[in-house]
């Protein structure tokens, strides 16, 4: 990680998606995090991995049989902030070590996912799961103050609170749209499953923007072998992008490069930072 002690994507109001570590640690000078899914295969193959003597082609052999082993050598973890919402169909992808904050030991931050007026959704017709087409302007403006009223209910939160009543039960008021964080630790295999879903336009657009942080985070540390999650999460996308949902990475590359414009791209990236959506980086502790 060049020696950063985290590197973060912010985005939305309040949410994050900060890469804290990386195993291994240690591989030869000039090489990437690419060399320990090299080095157990061919532990694992010995002499029948003689014909295929470069790392990028046997990454690709690996990808394309589906010998996922030498993938798991490889472990990220992660510290994500996001509403309860997406931390909900988050969980289901049972592979991954989660610390979670806990609002029994802790008063819940104030912190609320409101979308954009552009980003509140009509219900798909043919996606019973989600939304598609932006709705109407003055529905959207009635969804938001709607947010905002129920927003409201973290006052009588903390005044339940001070008055005694235990944060275990204080906390069942709140709304699924209140941010909540944990750490996150995946194995390379499981995390390319995680993504291929996740970044595919089937997925709802808010978790949607979290895989493309995460991917855009672990690309250069394992730059071959993430060549394979992006081919496989194309294969599935490329079908629906002509149905008007688009591919996700030119999505978030158009993201990233409305952000530089915007003057924060290249300050952000200096600084281990990268933009998605509509918050702009700031650096963190």
């Amino acid at each position: 990680m060049g020696g950063s002690g985290r590197w973060e994507v912010q985005l939305h109001d309040h949410g994050l998606v900060a890469l804290l570590d990386v195993m291994p640690r240690l591989a030869p000078v000039g090489k990437t995090a690419d060399f320990a899914i090299v080095q157990a295969a061919r532990v694992s193959y010995g002499a029948g991995t003689k014909h295929v003597n470069e790392d990028r082609g046997l990454i690709r052999y690996l990808a394309r049989h589906r010998h996922t082993t030498p993938f798991e050598m490889v472990e990220f973890k992660f510290h994500h902030v996001m509403p309860i919402f997406i931390a909900r169909q988050w969980i289901r992808h049972r592979t991954a070590n989660v610390n979670e904050y806990s609002a029994r030991y802790s008063v819940v931050k104030d912190r609320f996912y409101r979308p954009s007026a552009d980003n509140v959704r009509k219900q798909s017709a043919s996606n019973r799961q989600g939304g598609e087409e932006p709705i109407d302007p003055m529905t959207a403006e009635e969804f938001l103050k709607h947010l905002e009223d129920v927003e409201r209910a973290y006052g009588k939160y903390q005044q339940q609170i001070e008055k005694g009543v235990s944060r275990e039960l204080a906390r069942i008021a709140l709304p699924v749209s209140v941010y909540t964080e944990w750490y996150w630790k995946c194995d390379l295999h499981n995390l390319f499953h995680f993504l291929s879903l996740r970044m595919d336009a089937h997925a709802q657009q808010e978790i949607r923007d979290y895989a493309n942080a995460m991917f855009a985070l672990i690309q250069p540390i394992v730059p071959i072998a993430a060549v394979g999650v992006r081919r496989l999460q194309l294969r599935v996308a490329a079908p629906l992008a002509a149905g008007g949902r688009g591919d996700p990475h030119r999505q978030a590359a158009g993201e990233r490069k409305q952000a530089r414009d915007r003057g924060v791209g290249g300050e952000a990236e200096a600084a281990g930072t990268v933009t998605f959506g509509r918050r702009d980086a700031k650096a963190t502790s």
